[in-house]
């Protein structure tokens, strides 16, 4: 059995938001501590069916830690605390209600493609 030992974000392979997303979270994590797989690959598809979420989830950031899966807006504010410094203030957010935070979130995940492009591959 796969362990999740220190957090792992699955991403969305072909959208170039989550590549820049990915890119940023390496820049910031002095830890090193955070790994990635996209949500298409093995280990991804593997991850997703161990938590109980849908494949069909792919406009989904999916952030586990201490196997405890985050998704949408709490995945990219859990992952900004976990960056700390000055990205931790971000975490603040997390008092405005989930729906509202999704909301958002679901809007922007809609237009990625529209907006910064797919990659043909992961």
């Amino acid at each position: 059995m796969m362990t999740t030992k220190g957090p792992i974000l699955l991403f969305d392979g072909e959208c170039n938001l989550c590549d820049r997303m990915v890119s940023f979270i390496i820049r910031h994590d002095a830890s090193r501590s955070i790994r990635f797989s996209s949500l298409q690959s093995e280990t991804g598809k593997f991850l997703l069916g161990r938590y109980g979420i849908s494949e069909g989830f792919s406009d989904t950031v999916v952030y586990i830690r201490g196997n405890k899966p985050f998704l949408r807006s709490s995945a990219v504010l859990n992952i900004l605390k976990d960056l700390g410094g000055k990205w931790s203030l971000f975490y603040g957010f997390i008092i405005i209600p989930k729906f509202i935070r999704d909301f958002f979130y679901n809007i922007v995940a809609s237009l990625r493609y529209k907006l910064f492009g797919k990659k043909a591959y992961c």
